[in-house]
Order: C-alpha cells, then sequence, then structure tokens
C-alpha cells in the first residue's frame, strides 16, 4: 500500500512541474502579448493549431501593426491570450485581416520573388 501512495505523489509531483512548466509559458507569452498591445494602441488575434509545433498566435495592432508569436500547445496559447485580455477572433478573415498594415519590405517579401523571379517564355 505504501508503494500505491508513494506513486500516488510521484505521479502528482510531476503532473504538478508540467502545469507549471505550461503556466510560466502562457505567462511569458502573455507578457509578451501585452508588450505588443502597448507598443501599438492595443491588439487583436487569432490562435492556429500548426501542429506539432503548438499553435502561432497572430497579433494585429491598433495602428495596423502586426507580428506572430509561436506556443509549445494550443492550450498554452489559449491561457496566454486570455491573460493578456486582448480579443480573439475564431478566423483569420477579411475584417480582421484588412486591419494590417503591410509595408515596402513586406511587398518585396511577398511579391519579390515573383516580380524578379526568372521568366517563363
Amino acid at each position: 500500500m505504501a508503494d500505491t501512495e508513494q506513486t500516488d505523489e510521484t505521479s502528482e509531483t510531476s503532473e504538478t512541474v508540467r502545469d507549471t512548466g505550461a503556466e510560466r509559458k502562457a505567462a511569458r507569452l502573455a507578457r509578451q502579448i501585452r508588450a505588443f498591445a502597448d507598443q501599438h494602441g492595443g491588439a487583436e488575434c487569432q490562435v492556429a493549431y500548426i501542429g506539432e509545433r503548438g499553435a502561432r498566435i497572430v497579433l494585429v495592432g491598433a495602428d495596423g501593426g502586426w507580428g506572430d508569436l509561436v506556443a509549445p500547445g494550443y492550450a498554452i496559447a489559449e491561457d496566454a491570450v486570455k491573460q493578456a485580455g486582448i480579443t480573439v477572433h475564431e478566423e483569420f478573415d477579411g475584417e480582421f485581416a484588412a486591419k494590417v498594415r503591410t509595408g515596402p519590405y513586406e511587398w518585396k517579401r511577398m511579391a519579390g520573388i515573383q516580380l524578379g523571379g526568372p521568366r517563363n517564355d
């Protein structure tokens, strides 16, 4: 019986350690999200599952600035945005995407490959 109790305590301890690690990651992401929001006059986001890598938090500031963070899991990302207290969109739809302001750098990165690439004659 003592062995069973020891095993249960060990399981509970390792579970607590895992939860604490996830909580710390979520808290760190929440701080980064709040810092982004402060810098851009507020922020909204969308959380997308990206497979084994976790979840991508796409941030869009009130000024149109944007950025993203990657969380090691979807639940951690959800917890982080909840802690940060920002609006979360279910989808990156047209209305939300229209808030993003891109500059010359982004246009070069997105279209520059096609514009400067080899011709298909």
